[in-house]
């Protein structure tokens, strides 16, 4: 049993749910070993509170966050929404639109209950939504 972890940028309607989520869309949980963050090709560090204060810093308005942690399992069929605003407004959160969008790159690396694969999954920018 394989995990498959994919990272989607979602943009919904104004007024509802917008970010990025982590899904395990594999037949076993992905036992998540380490992260990367960069923005604009900086690496800013691992998906932890610290970086999520680094990423919003200078914003009034803050997304909601789910961080993620050595060891911590993404079961099969789970979604972590990583980043996101619930009631989503394109005028007030332009910002973060832009910097999901356009200058965030996530990986996630993982392996399954057996250990030693080293897999990843990756959110690359820059990233155009259908029109």
């Amino acid at each position: 049993m394989r995990p498959l972890l994919q990272i989607r940028r979602v943009l919904t309607f104004e007024g509802s749910r917008t970010g990025i989520q982590l899904v395990n869309a594999g037949l076993g949980p992905a036992i998540v070993t380490s992260s990367v963050v960069r923005v604009d090709g900086e690496v800013l560090g691992e998906w932890d509170l610290k970086t999520y204060r680094r990423l919003t810093q200078g914003h009034s308005v803050h997304p909601k966050v789910s961080t993620l942690q050595p060891g911590v399992p993404v079961l099969s069929g789970q979604v972590v929404h990583l980043l996101f605003f619930d009631d989503f407004d394109r005028a007030e959160h332009a910002w973060f639109w832009t910097l999901v969008s356009e200058r965030l790159m996530v990986e996630i690396y993982y392996e399954s209950m057996y250990g030693g694969e080293n897999f990843r999954a990756v959110l690359i920018p820059p990233w155009e939504p259908p029109t």
